[in-house]
């Protein structure tokens, strides 16, 4: 298994057969401690394998998920993710925001600034011929919030073992939010075999699909978001190439 301590929000590392999390910056330390609310009582509802933390002096920590990122697809993988985000966005979304996840209105208001700050920063910055249809985009990903959501699902955050799924890793960021903003990545861009098989075990209608992909294609702003943020010139560069590639 491979540790790659390349976090946003947070530094990890092992210790034995547990893996320790300390947050990068303070604002992150409270969502951090939620993920000990939240992940015991969200567990034993999951047909995966899902991490659950414990308070330490500098953060939480949880027992080692055994797996290597999802690379390579296949549909069988496709029907366990299927089942997997069928159970989670079936949870009790009230009970959720109770256990410490975070709630509609402060998801949606924080997306809201997110999404102005773009407007002002990054949108100046593209090809004058793609800021119509930039600017539609954003307008189009502020409203569904139904169901708690991973909310940060990719391959680095789902780990397989033995051609199984092994592990989903890294709630920092659930919320009440978008389905299709999970299903983003599996269906644009997951490995061969993945979507064939979610189709099986998830209901994949034309509107969450169209949502989806309006997810996906807003994914690389967040790099150049953050790139303008900590003065990352290379990922505000590398963003706006894919935000052109995506539009």
């Amino acid at each position: 298994m491979t540790i790659t301590d390349n976090g946003w929000d947070s530094h990890a590392w092992l210790d034995g057969d547990w893996l320790n999390r300390e947050p990068r910056r303070e604002e992150v330390r409270p969502r951090l401690l939620a993920e000990t609310r939240l992940m015991p009582w969200l567990a034993p509802q999951l047909p995966v394998p899902v991490p659950v933390p414990e308070p330490t002096e500098y953060g939480v920590r949880h027992r080692v998920l055994i797996g290597e990122p999802l690379e390579v697809g296949s549909t069988a993988l496709g029907r366990e993710l299927g089942e997997f985000l069928r159970a989670l966005h079936a949870v009790d979304a009230a009970e959720a925001v109770a256990r410490g996840a975070v709630d509609a209105e402060t998801a949606a208001a924080d997306n809201s600034l997110f999404l102005d700050e773009c407007r002002a920063q990054v949108i100046p910055l593209l090809p004058e011929g793609l800021r119509r249809t930039a600017i539609e985009l954003l307008a189009r990903v502020a409203s569904t919030r139904t169901a708690l959501v991973h909310a940060d699902l990719g391959s680095e955050h789902v780990l397989v073992r033995d051609g199984r799924i092994g592990g989903v890793i890294d709630w920092t960021d659930a919320e009440i939010g978008d389905p299709a903003l999970d299903l983003s990545w599996l269906l644009n861009d997951a490995p061969a075999g993945i979507v064939t098989g979610l189709a099986e075990t998830y209901e994949i209608t034309p509107v969450l699909r169209q949502r989806a992909l309006d997810w996906h294609r807003l994914a690389p702003w967040y790099r150049v978001h953050r790139g303008l943020l900590i003065n990352l010139p290379a990922d505000v560069e590398s963003g706006l190439a894919e935000i052109s590639d995506r539009l």
